[in-house]
């Protein structure tokens, strides 16, 4: 990395999923020792907390196809505030995920910081699902299946909008890997959007080292460089089985550490989350141990 400062931010929202326990995601990391794991690299390593988020007993639902708007797009307003503070101040934020509704305001953050510089930013997003639906298309009304198409200014204008402007990423600087699960009126969204999306298809066929390679090419085209969103459902059920939503014919292990590692060697990662890790029906906090390990690899661990 660039910076040798890293400010660890969790983020412990469930309020984008029906399915419970992704808000213990940042305390399980915690627990896997991820801070002495970054120290032993060389970083200075400040852990920040966890931003206030509302509860699910303590909110309303408000409308079905998008529920718990107002209280989501608050805690993403908190998020980029304290994202953007860590960025300004030449630290690498590290957030640590909640659900990957999380994502409106890290990336809105982030974005916000580089555009006081006039400078862009770019996006990988590696997870099974294309999270590029809208509460129009939403067969769930569920956020944390949206924040994608909010980072490149499709959907509520709460989340859109956030500081005033949308998109916070331009589409052609988005690159979408991984990809497995998508619902039938989102993949409309997905071809016409603009973002390029890698699904597990091409991942069979050309190989992950290419499709690394071309993923950081396009966050990067033009960029000061990319954010790096993580759902942890991006890697196979066998190897990380407490997600929020798993998907059988993810990543290998090995696969998941390459693309860390080749996303580390590029040397334009700016930030970056790991999000829809759930204790509650994890294996002796399996993925959350995972998790930290990528996350060691994407900032430099290296076998050799």
């Amino acid at each position: 990395m660039r910076q040798s400062h890293i400010a660890i931010i969790g983020a412990p929202l469930d309020l984008g999923q029906d399915r419970r326990g992704v808000d213990m995601g940042p305390s399980a990391m915690r627990v896997a020792n991820l801070n002495k794991r970054l120290v032993s690299l060389g970083y200075e390593v400040e852990d920040r907390g966890n931003i206030p988020v509302a509860q699910p007993e303590a909110a309303p639902e408000g409308p079905s196809h998008a529920r718990y708007l107002p209280q989501i797009a608050e805690t993403c307003r908190r998020l980029a505030v304290a994202v953007g503070q860590a960025a300004s101040q030449n630290k690498v934020p590290l957030l640590l995920g909640g659900d990957h509704s999380i994502a409106v305001g890290s990336i809105a953050g982030l974005s916000r910081t580089f555009r006081k510089k006039k400078q862009s930013v770019g996006l990988i997003w590696m997870d099974a699902h294309a999270d590029m639906n809208t509460p129009e298309t939403s067969p769930s009304g569920n956020i944390h299946g949206m924040p994608l198409a909010c980072c490149i200014g499709m959907g509520p204008k709460e989340l859109t909008h956030l500081f005033g402007y949308s998109p916070k990423v331009a589409p052609r600087n988005v690159a979408l890997v991984g990809v497995r699960n998508v619902d039938q009126l989102e993949a409309p969204h997905v071809r016409g959007s603009g973002v390029r999306a890698f699904t597990m298809r091409h991942i069979d066929e050309r190989g992950l080292r290419a499709v690394m390679d071309e993923a950081i090419e396009i966050a990067s085209n033009g960029t000061a460089g990319f954010h790096l969103s993580l759902d942890m459902d991006y890697v196979d059920p066998s190897e990380a089985p407490g997600v929020g939503t798993p998907v059988r014919g993810g990543g290998t292990y090995r696969e998941a550490h390459l693309a860390m590692e080749m996303i580390c060697d590029s040397g334009k990662m700016l930030s970056m989350e790991v999000v829809e890790v759930n204790p509650v029906i994890d294996e002796v906090n399996r993925t959350a141990d995972l998790a930290v390990e990528l996350v060691m690899s994407a900032l430099g661990k290296r076998i050799l």
